[in-house]
């Protein structure tokens, strides 16, 4: 019998870890896997704010596991993993979203803070990625949706470390697929444009760059976080099961646009 549309976006069943999910951007891709019908996997470094977002996703009838450990380590990543997978179920859909920022002009840009964005915006991508893959691959299917950016394609003044990392994301979601597409995965990328979330708060309340943002933005504001939901679920669910080392640039069409 041929899915039905809704059948083909249905995640009841499934279970997704959503790294750097406590706040943000992972925090409501992790609440919109679940209204789809995953179970989730709460993932941070701080433990308090992880449990204060599992308590939060509870209140709303979401079944949800935390795990937390640091997603730039690539032992601790590999550990929490494995031991997941041993103790209570496979890992089906894999959201790599931890990242941070760090702006200043490039001539004064700190080493540690390079060295620190690669860490966590790419090295925490393959420490996961591996690890949730290796499991995936014996089972003959999974999704893993890496979190790209607006950056993966653009520059921008003082960001030059954020966006090679980015960029970096953008081919290693192409290099998973390419590797692991044979054995039933799915691999692909979202890259958001500017949303208003903690990671830009600093630039949310500088009315210049607001006002910057909203000419040169086709759809004239700041995303909201929810209307990355559907991107994520779409690269989740059944209906994106031909898609495969893509990059989707959820936007408001700011890269189509000079």
């Amino acid at each position: 019998m041929a899915q039905t549309i809704g059948s083909l976006f249905d995640l009841s069943g499934r279970t997704a870890l959503v790294t750097g999910s406590s706040q943000g951007i992972g925090l409501a891709l992790a609440r919109g896997l679940a209204q789809a019908g995953a179970a989730i996997i709460v993932n941070g470094r701080d433990g308090n704010r992880l449990d204060a977002a599992a308590r939060d996703l509870r209140a709303e009838g979401v079944a949800v596991h935390c795990l937390a450990f640091d997603a730039t380590d690539h032992a601790a990543a590999r550990t929490a993993v494995d031991g997941f997978e041993t103790q209570t179920g496979p890992i089906d859909i894999l959201v790599n979203n931890a990242g941070m920022q760090f702006r200043t002009p490039l001539e004064d840009f700190p080493a540690d803070a390079f060295e620190r964005l690669l860490r966590t915006n790419v090295s925490s991508v393959f420490n996961v990625g591996q690890a949730v893959a290796r499991h995936m691959i014996g089972r003959g299917a999974g999704k893993i949706i890496n979190i790209a950016s607006v950056q993966t394609a653009l520059a921008r003044p003082s960001i030059a470390p954020y966006t090679a990392t980015k960029g970096a994301v953008g081919n290693l979601t192409k290099g998973m697929a390419t590797d692991w597409a044979k054995y039933g995965l799915q691999v692909n990328a979202i890259a958001p444009g500017y949303f208003d979330t903690p990671l830009n708060a600093a630039l949310v309340a500088d009315p210049s760059f607001t006002a910057w943002l909203e000419k040169r933005t086709p759809a004239g504001r700041w995303g909201r976080v929810e209307e990355l939901v559907g991107a994520c679920v779409f690269l989740a669910s059944a209906a994106s099961s031909f898609v495969n080392g893509h990059v989707l640039y959820v936007d408001g069409g700011i890269t189509a646009s000079l």
